[in-house]
């Protein structure tokens, strides 16, 4: 019983090990360049807000579905593309699961003014 209780274990921590968030950053042309941000500092926001700010560039997280990452690991991966722009927020355009084909979350990088 413990050896297929510890194959179980095995078997979860290889499926989660599998799990990716892979990121394209492209960022925009004609708009300030920022220094890094902390990415802890980074909001991520379910729409377009409604303060003034300027948008840096386009992050598209590529993920996979079978075995799905947690969530923790997409928000930290879309955190992290974010920082590297100097950005203040992000904004979800678009978040499209295919079932085993993956899943496409679309996000646009901003910076308050």
């Amino acid at each position: 019983m413990n050896a297929r209780l510890s194959l179980a274990a095995l078997a979860c921590v290889l499926a989660a090990a599998c799990a990716s968030v892979d990121a394209t950053v492209t960022q925009y042309v004609g708009v300030p360049r920022f220094p890094p941000a902390e990415p802890a500092a980074v909001q991520i926001l379910r729409a377009e807000p409604m303060q003034p700010h300027e948008r840096l560039g386009e992050i598209l997280l590529d993920i996979t579905v079978d075995p799905a990452p947690p969530i923790e690991k997409v928000e930290q991966r879309l955190r992290e593309e974010a920082a590297q722009l100097g950005a203040s927020a992000v904004f979800i355009v678009r978040d499209l699961v295919t079932p085993y084909v993956g899943r496409k979350l679309i996000a646009v990088a901003i910076r308050y003014r």
